[in-house]
């Protein structure tokens, strides 16, 4: 039973993981696009259009996770509808883990799988954000000193 459920959570992790990298790699040219030039400088405006458009990346590529979850859940015939399989999938994703819905034994294991596929994801897309953030504090600092000289 376990290794069952291994092997079917296996490739919807990894498409996960392609998934997450996809749009790692969007937020980083989207932050290379929107990012001041060289000699300009970061406006407030500038600063909160290029977090907000990294921040909407990665939640968007988490959410779409989640619904590659659901559809698991959903292949495996554990949920009538998708929207109670993407609520659950939410909960795991999210390690919420209400547990008002649960799989049943024979795939519950899936839930343990998607919360680590989760975590791991809202670890890197926290990374991908403070990177911006800290680049932009550098960038902000750049331009305070050449504004001194």
């Amino acid at each position: 039973m376990l290794v069952r459920a291994l092997l079917a959570g296996l490739p919807t992790l990894v498409l996960c993981v392609a998934l997450q990298a996809l749009f790692v790699s969007l937020a980083l040219k989207c932050y290379d696009r929107m990012r001041p030039r060289a000699g300009a400088r970061l406006t407030q405006w500038r600063s909160v259009k290029l977090l907000s458009a990294i921040m909407m990346l990665m939640l968007l590529g988490n959410f779409l996770q989640m619904g590659l979850w659901a559809f698991l859940f959903r292949l495996l015939g554990e949920f009538a509808d998708f929207p109670s399989s993407l609520y659950h999938s939410a909960v795991n994703f999210t390690t919420l883990g209400y547990g008002d819905v649960v799989m049943s034994p024979r795939w519950r294991l899936l839930g343990a799988l998607e919360a680590a596929n989760g975590i791991l994801m809202f670890g890197v897309s926290t990374a991908v954000m403070t990177a911006a953030v800290i680049e932009m504090l550098r960038l902000e600092a750049r331009s305070r000193n050449d504004d001194a000289k």
